[in-house]
């Protein structure tokens, strides 16, 4: 008679196993992610926080070299790599810290993907080898001071010169990697529609101050661009796209990785505050023992948890072929959000010592704060689901 099986231990970090639901091959490259976080970026990224730097070269040679870069893409040095593996790496990176996974999905998915996809030959021999390999960084110029929500509104102009020189005017604000970047991949309006340019940053007339005095996203380089007369040979611009639905695409791969990177961040602060009130004594015995605390905690698990299961079925999604827009807009604004909230009640589980960072709570808080807005905000989120299940749009 076969012995009846018998349930395994709950693990508190993963209640459901969703580590079942992974691959042999993503969970190496998961693990791997985990180790680089654990032992390189975890010992020393509340001092880039509170010193608001973010060491730039040191990044970007050890994720090149773990072959994250661009790594959803395939050819020019990309590791061509599936959907899932890119937001496991995103949910490992972004558990260290918000401002290194934005560091790499905008290399990745705002300034090489546009190249890989809509870019000469010339221009994906020339750049994207080099990005992949962090020799090379990219920022991805839409936003700007007066267009944030609906970027079709830009001001930033180009023209085209009898000579097929193009002339760039304009600014870009609240720019990831601008004032670090070797290549800006700049979004401007002309006589033909919207069009991308690929603008290397030493070019006369492009300058990228850096945006000082942030309490979000510290451990990130955020800055303006600016252009000014900047001329571009004529095969600067992008020849596969003279939409909108250039841009849009981008930010699409980037809002991908951003519902899984938020899971990271989440799973953070519950890690900690599950730590914390184990090990913290009051009245006798650790918090944990408490009605309150675990109610807490127990609903803390249950948002990661639902936050991993929406994640990890949006990366199968798009691994077939059939991930839309909207579905990325529900991960994004959802997965979030929860994020936001789990950090704040984490905060509170930590009593006074959750402001300080020597734990990692506050600055997951504070960076979740601009990851709530960036890359569509939550209210924008909405209309475009609220358009998908309608079929009525909100912008017009």
């Amino acid at each position: 008679m076969a012995e009846p099986l018998r349930p395994k231990q709950e693990n508190p970090k993963d209640f459901l196993a969703t580590d079942t639901l992974l691959a042999e091959d993503e969970t190496l490259l998961r693990d791997t992610v985990r180790r680089y976080v654990s032992d390189k970026i975890l010992p020393v990224v509340g001092e880039w926080f509170d010193a608001g730097e973010f060491p730039h070269k040191e990044v970007s040679k050890a994720v090149g070299d773990l072959g994250l870069l661009g790594m959803h893409l395939t050819g020019y040095g990309c590791a061509g790599s599936s959907a899932m593996m890119y937001g496991l790496a995103c949910m490992e990176l972004e558990y260290g810290d918000s401002g290194l996974r934005s560091f790499v999905s905008v290399q990745g998915s705002l300034a090489m993907f546009p190249i890989w996809a809509y870019g000469s030959e010339e221009h994906k021999q020339e750049w994207l080898p080099r990005m992949a390999a962090g020799e090379a960084i990219g920022c991805f110029g839409l936003t700007e001071p007066d267009s944030g929500s609906d970027p079709s509104s830009m001001r930033t102009n180009a023209h085209q010169e009898p000579g097929g020189d193009w002339i760039l005017n304009g600014a870009k604000m609240w720019i990831t990697n601008g004032s670090i970047a070797d290549v800006a991949v700049v979004w401007a309006r002309t006589d033909a529609g919207i069009r991308g340019f690929v603008v290397p940053t030493d070019t006369p007339g492009f300058s990228a101050p850096k945006i000082e005095r942030k309490v979000s996203l510290r451990a990130s380089v955020t800055s303006e661009l600016i252009l000014e007369d900047v001329r571009l040979p004529s095969e600067a611009v992008l020849p596969g796209v003279a939409s909108m639905r250039g841009p849009l695409s981008c930010l699409n791969e980037a809002r991908f990785g951003i519902a899984f990177g938020a899971v990271g961040a989440a799973r953070a602060c519950y890690e900690s505050a599950l730590d914390y009130a184990n090990t913290r004594i009051q009245f006798g015995g650790p918090i944990s023992r408490f009605q309150l605390t675990q109610q807490r905690l127990v609903d803390l698990m249950v948002q990661v948890q639902r936050g991993t299961l929406v994640a990890y079925h949006l990366g199968r999604l798009k691994d077939a072929g059939a991930l839309g827009p909207a579905q990325v807009s529900f991960g994004k604004k959802d997965n979030v959000a929860m994020s936001l909230r789990v950090a704040r009640e984490a905060r509170s589980l930590l009593g006074a010592n959750g402001i300080t960072t020597e734990y990692p709570v506050i600055r997951h808080m504070n960076n979740l704060e601009s990851v709530y807005t960036y890359e569509g905000t939550n209210e924008i989120h909405t209309l475009m689901m609220g358009q998908a299940i309608t079929g009525h749009s909100a912008f017009s």
